[in-house]
């Protein structure tokens, strides 16, 4: 089925796609809003160029696909809460989001999907990538996949934050200040195999930056297939790469896609808003 209120062109062959044709700042008809949900179903991921959205407006456009989240270890916007910025300042040499993960994978329900709006990026560099996870899992054999399917990963908010988020979070110069204090680390177990819960496809749910280990195994026994599956998943052929433009919102489906954002613009400055849509758990 083809697109009537929308013009929607591919940017790869895995996944993604820009829209065209919509105005976010505006109300959406019914019609419009069915089809970029359909978009978003069939391309993973899905941009928008020269958009002009207020926080209020950013938070409006996603109440069309979902409930807005309040994220647990950044403070939102005072009038907005639902809204937080991420921010790399032309003196921070490391960024927000540079590993490859799915959002919030240590909650009970993570996050459904991600809006990013951009207000400020670098002359260069700063793009994000995505890898289509339904791909990667397609690409296993017959054996791994029946294997992978009794496995259950334990994800936590404190993989790869030695010291805690507070500290690597308060190295950030643009981050500084932002971040929710909390003794608690949050702790998840999901599928490692995962169930899309609209599309009924199958895709690999697991990563560096979250699992710990496997239900049942330790994490020195986990470790090789974890870097195995964190490797196999983003094979250049399941991924896209997207440039951002002030003005441009990108929308990505949490349940089926990793991200990376890339970290290749020392010196200079990045401002973004995200809206993060409240999630099911995963079976």
């Amino acid at each position: 089925m083809g697109f009537e209120a929308i013009d929607v062109k591919p940017v790869s062959g895995a996944l993604g796609a820009e829209i065209f044709g919509v105005d976010l700042s505006e109300n959406l008809t019914n019609h419009k809003s069915a089809e970029i949900h359909k978009a978003f179903l069939d391309h993973k991921v899905i941009c928008f160029r020269e958009q002009k959205l207020t926080p209020h407006g950013q938070v409006e456009f996603a109440r069309h696909f979902g409930e807005p989240d309040i994220y647990p270890f950044i403070r939102g916007l005072s009038d907005v809460p639902e809204v937080i910025e991420i921010i790399k300042t032309e003196n921070d040499t490391v960024n927000f989001g540079g590993g490859w993960h799915s959002d919030t994978s240590y909650l009970e329900k993570p996050a459904l999907g991600s809006m990013l709006y951009a207000l400020e990026v670098p002359t260069a560099g700063g793009d994000t990538m995505f890898a289509n996870m339904a791909l990667a899992y397609n690409a296993l054999s017959s054996g791994m996949k029946e294997f992978l399917g009794q496995l259950v990963g334990v994800n936590s908010s404190a993989q790869n934050y030695r010291g805690g988020r507070e500290k690597k979070m308060n190295e950030l110069e643009g981050m500084r200040g932002k971040f929710i204090e909390s003794s608690e680390v949050s702790v998840a177990e999901h599928p490692v195999v995962r169930t899309h819960s609209e599309t009924g496809q199958k895709s690999l749910y697991v990563s560096r930056a979250h699992t710990s280990h496997f239900k049942g195994m330790t994490a020195e026994e986990s470790k090789p297939l974890i870097d195995f599956l964190s490797d196999h998943a983003v094979r250049p052929e399941f991924t896209c790469r997207l440039r951002w433009q002030p003005g441009t919102l990108i929308f990505w489906d949490n349940r089926c896609t990793q991200h990376f954002a890339v970290n290749d613009y020392n010196g200079g400055r990045r401002h973004m808003h995200r809206v993060t849509l409240v999630g099911d758990r995963p079976s």
